[in-house]
């Protein structure tokens, strides 16, 4: 009988996991025994077989890496003797997949109450929105943040501010109650700070607008407000311009207004406040109706990932979308460089011809960029992945694609594309958590999963982020941050089908207005990808 603290994922696979700390001894695999000399830590591999120099290590059934000396049977692998391998990728030998919808019965009729849009979308929430154009606004949104934040009801109290002044010796701290919302509907006014608009490339101000284009017509996003200076690159006439070019049935309030031509810092902050309060009356007309759950688009993403997130979070998450798609809804995965030798399976799920060829020609284009500067997808894993077993980028990328399902690739994305389709989309994004989550709300997510195994405190303005752990020690670690815990499926304790189910429960409520971790904690997190080198 297999020892029980030990798992191996695919049956091809020649390394187990272990599900905990492991002195090392005498272990059964596959029904014979290995001998293992040195302790493994828990979420680490080590090799059923012996493997000579440059042989393939397999795990998820795909090869993630060669050994870099010849490795006896019960050798943990590590960064020393191991070396990132990822398979070719080729269109020519691109193989038919077969997938089949899951059983729904029990979510095909459910409903959430979302904000219904005149374009048919509907969000999950209903935000204001304040946009500068260029960083040079940065000082006045937050003057109109202060302001309407407090007077609107939408201020929370600060918990360290009496800490910090008993620290002091001095009085108490000035804690003013929070005042009831005035408009009841409006969930929240968001602010997208930001570095850019001016001072870089053309190209970067062009993909600023874009990525802006897409928060103004998120479906959470009842309007905006947008301060521009007016020297700038990122002008209003262009914001515009790229509105109708990616938006054409767009048709939301929207309140421009452009700092040199009022001239007085003074008046355009009080036009600001003034025109966005008149529109929030309006806003605060449209109330949560029920909805669908076809009408969810939900992005997928992980960060702080360990060796447990590819067992346990991001199969649930995978389950999840495949839930989601045989509902007619769409989802979105993101991070391209974390498909890195999976690359041939999501070829082979591409629903048609021109959706791998986008996949093969954006993702051959990424990768050459990065080789370009001398970096590359194999450089991928952070010091935290490697220290908890994501030694190479193979294998932290067949874990990470767990979060895909098995589902067909309906479409292929590149960075601010608004989605049009309903089912599995991929949208390029690099690695980085921000930056990742920033593009999945600008391509339309209106809600985001969120996979971690090490903690990660991310959050976004516009789409409510939903926390999954890979482990329970986590959850109770950080449980501020964590939503969900996945940590029972390596424990035996639940399948991944049970833990899928509760993630699709969570969404449908969060959907429908209750909030998540990263909310509560004003977790805001918006980063420009520039498209420069970012894994």
């Amino acid at each position: 009988m297999d020892d029980k603290r030990f798992l191996k994922i695919d049956k091809h696979d020649n390394v187990v996991v272990a599900l905990e700390n492991f002195e090392g001894g005498q272990v059964t695999v596959d029904g014979a025994t290995i001998e293992v000399k040195d302790p493994v830590n828990q979420k680490h591999k080590f090799l059923t077989q012996s493997l000579q120099k440059g042989e393939k290590i397999y795990m998820y059934g795909v090869p993630v890496g060669t050994a870099n000396v010849d490795l006896a049977a019960g050798t943990t692998i590590t960064t020393a003797n191991v070396t990132h391998f990822a398979d070719p990728i080729s269109l020519e030998n691109r193989k038919k997949h077969e997938w089949q919808p899951l059983d729904v019965a029990a979510w095909q009729d459910r409903t959430f109450m979302g904000y219904h849009r005149q374009d048919g979308k509907v969000g999950t929430a209903n935000y204001w929105l304040f946009i500068p154009l260029v960083f040079c606004e940065n000082r006045n949104l937050k003057v109109i943040e202060e302001t309407l934040k407090s007077s609107l009801g939408y201020k929370k109290p600060n918990q360290y501010m009496q800490y910090a002044h008993d620290l002091i010796g001095g009085v108490d701290a000035d804690q003013s109650p929070l005042q009831q919302r005035v408009f009841k509907n409006v969930d929240g006014i968001k602010f997208l700070y930001h570095d850019g608009g001016c001072g870089g490339t053309r190209a970067d101000a062009e993909t600023l607008l874009r990525l802006l284009a897409g928060y103004l017509h998120h479906p959470n996003v009842a309007g905006a407000t947008v301060l521009s200076l007016g020297c700038q690159h990122a002008q209003i006439d262009w914001f515009k311009e790229i509105q109708k070019e990616l938006y054409p049935t767009g048709d939301k309030p929207v309140i421009y207004l452009e700092q040199q031509i009022i001239q007085s810092e003074e008046k355009l902050i009080k036009t600001a406040i003034s025109e966005t309060i008149e529109q929030l009356k309006e806003v605060n007309k449209t109330g949560r109706q029920p909805a669908p759950l076809s009408k969810l688009v939900v992005g997928l993403e992980c960060g702080g990932s360990d060796g447990f997130s590819g067992i346990s979070a991001n199969p649930a998450v995978g389950y999840a979308s495949d839930l989601l798609v045989s509902l007619q809804a769409a989802t979105i995965l993101s991070e391209f460089p974390e498909l890195n030798g999976v690359e041939q399976d999501v070829i082979d799920r591409c629903a048609d011809d021109r959706v791998a060829e986008k996949f093969v020609r954006i993702q051959r284009a990424y990768e050459q960029q990065a080789k370009s500067v001398g970096s590359g997808f194999d450089m991928n894993p952070s010091p935290g992945n490697i220290k908890d077993g994501l030694i190479t980028d193979a294998i932290k990328s067949a874990g990470a694609a767990k979060k895909g399902g098995r589902s067909l690739v309906t479409d292929v994305l590149d960075y601010t594309e608004p989605l049009t389709k309903p089912g599995l989309n991929l949208l390029c994004t690099p690695g980085n958590d921000v930056e990742s989550t920033t593009g999945l709300a600008g391509s339309g997510a209106n809600i985001i999963l969120f996979t971690t195994g090490l903690g990660t405190p991310t959050g976004n303005p516009v789409a409510p982020v939903i926390k999954i752990s890979s482990n329970t020690s986590l959850k109770e670690r950080m449980s501020d941050i964590i939503d969900l815990d996945a940590g029972p499926i390596t424990r035996g304790e639940k399948t991944i089908a049970e833990v899928g189910g509760e993630i699709l429960e969570k969404i449908i409520a969060v959907a429908s207005g209750e909030s998540t971790k990263a909310m509560d904690l004003e977790q805001n997190d918006f980063i420009l990808w520039k498209r420069g080198v970012s894994l």
